[in-house]
């Protein structure tokens, strides 16, 4: 049984799903894992969602370059997924955290740009503060120039993918500052063929 506290590993993890629109989508998704250097990470995907676990840069690292690679092939492709660090009990695979900073997938990914629709919703656990936290994340979506506006339950981001996977990145490490568990989900969205909801 699992208690009530915080964890203090600070591994990250992230659970997420790619959706494919398009006949060929099993293709699409197993070609894009196996594109992805994610020897720096603890992975396992099943018939749902694939999990990647280690350090937050590589975490980051390798959920991108999967993105970018699914992506690229011009398909509508989403991701829905959920990270999050200091969750109670969360050491599984935290042999990954001896690793080094140097990421893996960032050069092959550099050249291949194209616009995502992103909302994402941050949530630092077990804070009295956590509307304050979220308000300053928000500001550095302003300063990357990637938020466009709020949306229930959620925040706005458009823009080119690196921009706008940056800034998810300095969100949820700007929280780790006030809160020990954060968590934040996200739905990134490319090539959609209907129109951007205001």
């Amino acid at each position: 049984m699992t208690n009530n506290v915080c964890g203090t590993s600070r591994i990250v993890g992230c659970r997420f799903t790619l959706s494919v629109m398009s006949d060929d989508f099993v293709r699409v998704i197993l070609s894009a894992i196996e594109e992805t250097d994610t020897s720096k990470v603890w992975k396992q995907t099943d018939d749902v969602s694939t999990c990647i676990r280690g350090r937050e840069s590589h975490v980051f690292d390798v959920v991108k370059a999967i993105y970018v690679a699914a992506a690229k092939t011009g398909k509508h492709v989403v991701l829905n997924g959920t990270f999050s660090i200091g969750c109670p009990g969360d050491s599984e695979g935290d042999v990954y955290m001896t690793e080094d900073d140097v990421v893996l997938n960032e050069e092959k990914a550099r050249d291949t740009t194209f616009e995502v629709s992103t909302q994402f919703a941050l949530y630092p656990m077990n804070t009295p503060t956590y509307m304050d936290i979220i308000a300053d994340q928000v500001n550095v979506a302003k300063e990357h120039g990637t938020l466009t506006g709020g949306v229930h339950y959620a925040t706005r981001l458009d823009g080119e993918v690196r921009d706008v996977f940056q800034t998810l990145q300095e969100s949820f490490h700007n929280a780790q500052e006030q809160a020990s568990h954060v968590v934040m989900t996200v739905n990134v969205s490319a090539n959609s063929p209907s129109k951007k909801a205001n």
